[in-house]
């Protein structure tokens, strides 16, 4: 099918009077919705009418009203919250440092060892390699005491770092 002076004229009144490409298509008679709105886009039709769906935006419009309202009260009453309302989307930040959720197993009567604080080079297969401060710190060390042979750590580091999935779910 080839596109006649006739036919996009035709094809630039509809779209401009806020049809549809599927309506247009039929319109036209032969041609596809696919076709019509390749053709619409290499004519960079962009704008056009909106006579039916005008109340529609009017009404979206006036729901996002609302939700900014109620975004930035809700966003008033949390603690050092600041709102960012975009174009397309409402973003909430916050300045506080979220909570950190630790899955670890409260232990009763446990004696927690005392580390030996061990450097790198004073590893061995048999000594626990659990990390005691910052690496990037001058007083970093490992926890050195005597490791278990199926790991690396000692029975009390152990426990904190393999914990079984149920417990975990379960913290949830």
């Amino acid at each position: 099918m080839n596109w006649t002076d006739e036919r996009v004229e035709l094809l630039r009144k509809l779209w401009s009077e806020g049809l549809s490409a599927s309506q247009i298509a039929a319109q036209l008679g032969g041609v596809s919705r696919n076709a019509v709105i390749g053709k619409v886009h290499r004519l960079k039709l962009s704008g056009r009418g909106r006579a039916t769906a005008a109340p529609a935006r009017q009404k979206k419009t006036a729901q996002g009203a609302s939700m900014q309202k109620s975004v930035a009260r809700a966003a008033s009453t949390a603690r050092h919250a600041t709102v960012s309302i975009g174009a397309t989307a409402l973003q909430v930040q916050f300045d506080a440092e979220p909570v950190a959720r630790h899955y670890i197993r409260p232990v009763e009567n446990v004696v927690v060892p005392i580390s030996r604080n061990l450097q790198l080079v004073e590893l061995t297969e048999r000594t626990c390699k659990w990390p005691n401060g910052d690496p990037l710190s001058e007083d970093f060390s490992f926890c050195g005491n005597d490791a278990a042979e199926t790991g690396p750590y000692c029975k009390y580091h152990a426990r904190v770092a393999f914990q079984p999935a149920a417990e975990r779910r379960r913290a949830r």
